[in-house]
């Protein structure tokens, strides 16, 4: 918005062409949906407090989460997409489709994540939205949004393959239900990864920043064309909206860090995945997506190792899936479980950025 009304006065005064760079903008939006969770927070904290609405346990985790975190307050997740929203609209331009999926992609997951919340924190039921309503309605929203890319906004459909500048297929429809399967299963490996204090969020903090890297250059033609990457017009206000969920989760975190005031809930934890997976289609980097979120990958096998063993062998791999539950109960701290795979997903992001130059 912000770009609209005060750029055209920097034929007046200098100053105001400031708004134009997307640099600028990024920073704001981050600084903005921060500031908006560090000053909200203590007051959303409170009135979910206040209305009883706290976490609800599943049966199946370590005992201490059953007695630690079920009077924790939950769907914190709204603090920080209201924020998200908010910084947004504020700094990043209108006229630009991709600002409007994004936050469409959000809105649609987090719609579906309040639905599963509601039934946990109102109704008490502590499996939440059953899974044959909840996927099904992810992949309805996921096929909508990636409808209107491709059909509507005729969007490319080759697929990026990292470390290769030649590798450029083009799957023709195929990449639809592929774009599809990306954000409704990006969506739900950030919701698998939600169980430690802090746990989801650090990673999606990493993996948004590593994608305001990606976005801007894809959007950017000089940039694009030296490394050889696909150039995207107008995907650098991708990363004005990165930038803002990174604002929003840094903020979030103050309140999220061991021991948790406050839990996102899956009103916050499935459209963080789902729109990470449109940033990566939007930008060309739906294989790299894997490795970038490569933390959300190992917690979602974990549980598909973990089924499939058990189905035909009778026996686990892991001592409880997902991944971070094997770790606890092989007796490592819960802070000591969550510092580590914040390691392994800074590790992976820095792997990812090397894909830059080695093509």
């Amino acid at each position: 918005m912000l770009y609209h009304l005060l750029y055209p006065l920097a034929e007046q005064h200098i100053l105001f062409n400031v708004v134009k760079y997307t640099t600028f903008r990024v920073f704001m939006a981050l600084f903005f949906s921060m500031f908006i969770v560090f000053v909200c927070g203590k007051f959303w904290i409170r009135f979910l407090a206040k209305k009883q609405f706290m976490q609800t346990i599943y049966e199946y985790v370590p005992e201490t989460h059953q007695k630690s975190k079920k009077q924790t307050p939950t769907m914190g997740g709204i603090l920080f997409w209201s924020a998200i929203f908010v910084a947004v609209l504020f700094w990043a331009r209108w006229d630009v489709v991709y600002t409007w999926m994004a936050l469409a992609v959000s809105l649609l997951f987090g719609i579906i994540g309040f639905l599963d919340d509601y039934l946990k924190v109102i109704r008490k039921d502590a499996h939440g939205l059953k899974a044959r309503f909840k996927f099904p309605l992810q992949v309805i929203a996921g096929l909508l949004v990636v409808l209107v890319l491709f059909d509507v906004f005729q969007f490319d459909r080759h697929l990026a393959v990292p470390f290769f500048k030649e590798a450029f297929p083009d799957l023709g429809w195929f990449y639809v239900v592929f774009a599809m399967l990306l954000v409704v299963g990006a969506s739900n490996a950030v919701n698998l990864t939600d169980g430690l204090d802090g746990l989801a969020v650090g990673p999606s903090i990493i993996a948004f920043l590593t994608f305001v890297i990606f976005t801007y250059v894809a959007g950017h033609a000089k940039m694009a064309t030296y490394l050889q990457i696909p150039y995207i017009p107008y995907c650098g206000e991708l990363s004005v909206f990165c930038a803002a969920v990174v604002g929003g989760l840094i903020g979030f975190l103050w309140f999220n860090a061991h021991p948790a005031e406050i839990f996102m809930g899956d009103v916050g934890s499935l459209p963080l995945g789902a729109s990470l997976g449109f940033v990566a289609i939007v930008s060309k980097n739906e294989l790299l997506l894997s490795l970038i979120g490569g933390l959300f990958v190992l917690e979602t096998l974990s549980v598909i190792s973990q089924v499939i063993s058990f189905k035909l062998t009778g026996k686990r791999v892991l001592r409880m899936a997902p991944l971070h539950h094997h770790f606890e109960l092989k007796g490592w701290a819960e802070t000591k479980v969550t510092m580590r795979f914040w390691i392994v997903a800074i590790i992976l992001a820095l792997m990812s950025l090397t894909t830059l130059k080695l093509r």
